[in-house]
């Protein structure tokens, strides 16, 4: 399979996340972040389950404490995720997800300091300054003061995602095979959200709500088996680039969708904070990963 068609994958797997998102923020007018999770970890649960039995591989893991820390700082920023979609515009919910990759390089920063580096990658450093003047700039033109915790919780999601990407390297590192983790995280999601939809209460089915929830999960699974293809086919850098098109279908969606106005400072903010992703996923690059543990999709973690 040629890198034109892994490409191709990237920008399918793009929008279908962004399209998840639209999901999720109609669904967040009937449900609570905690019954959300729950459902999206049920299906993706059963998708991956069969897909195992199918490949015949199998669920027993050598490392289920390395999966319970991977899981829960995942899900948790998933939760922080759908619950700033209820609050946000859809776009401005997206982007702070997005931040994953600046905090990601604010870790690398601080992993070169405490090992003694005697110097620091500028890159990094550029990353982290863009990553955060961009957010200034996205935030400030329509945030209202009712807002704040729905921006405090996007901005969240981001630094425990970039967290959970590097317990997904150490699994990765540990021979755990992309399947297996992507479980245990819809695992995971099961439990968290369970405890979640428990405390908070669960909504009222209706038909509606009921395809939303399934769509959710539908949409996560397709998208996801296709951004791991394309990782594992594709140019890194290429794909990192292409994922980035996520926060400009959510713009679209935002737009045609829900009427979110389009305003200058915010665009500028986006491109300071795909600037900043991709310097961190080059320097990423210069260190090979292990090649199932390099996609992460938004929300996940």
């Amino acid at each position: 399979m040629g890198p034109m068609n892994a490409a191709w994958m990237m920008v399918l797997a793009s929008l279908l996340f962004a399209t998840m998102s639209v999901c999720v923020k109609l669904a967040a007018t009937q449900y609570g972040a905690g019954e959300v999770v729950f459902y999206r970890g049920l299906v993706g649960a059963l998708a991956i389950f069969a897909l195992l039995r199918m490949r015949g591989g199998t669920l027993r893991t050598p490392v289920p404490g390395m999966h319970a820390g991977r899981s829960a700082a995942g899900v948790i920023a998933m939760c922080l995720w759908f619950h700033a979609l209820g609050g946000l515009p859809l776009a401005t919910a997206t982007t702070l997800n997005y931040m994953s990759s600046v905090w990601m390089a604010l870790f690398l920063i601080g992993g070169s300091i405490m090992f003694g580096a005697r110097r620091v990658e500028g890159l990094l450093v550029a990353a982290v300054l863009l990553g955060f003047a961009g957010v200034a700039l996205v935030l400030r033109p329509s945030l209202e003061a009712a807002q704040f915790w729905h921006a405090l919780s996007g901005l969240m999601s981001g630094v425990l995602a970039a967290l959970a990407y590097l317990q997904i390297t150490a699994l990765g590192r540990a021979g755990e095979p992309e399947e297996r983790t992507v479980f245990y995280f819809n695992l995971g999601s099961m439990v968290i959200g369970g405890a979640l939809m428990a405390w908070q209460g669960m909504g009222t089915h209706t038909w509606r709500g009921v395809a939303l929830l399934l769509a959710i999960g539908v949409l996560a699974v397709v998208a996801q088996v296709l951004m791991t293809r394309a990782y594992t086919v594709g140019s890194t850098l290429v794909n990192a680039v292409l994922q980035y098109l996520g926060i400009l279908f959510a713009f679209g969606y935002g737009v045609l969708l829900f009427g979110e106005a389009l305003t200058a400072p915010a665009v500028l903010g986006v491109v300071l904070i795909v600037a900043a992703g991709l310097m961190t996923s080059r320097v990423r690059a210069r260190a090979p990963e292990p090649e199932d543990t390099r996609g992460r999709y938004p929300g996940e973690g």
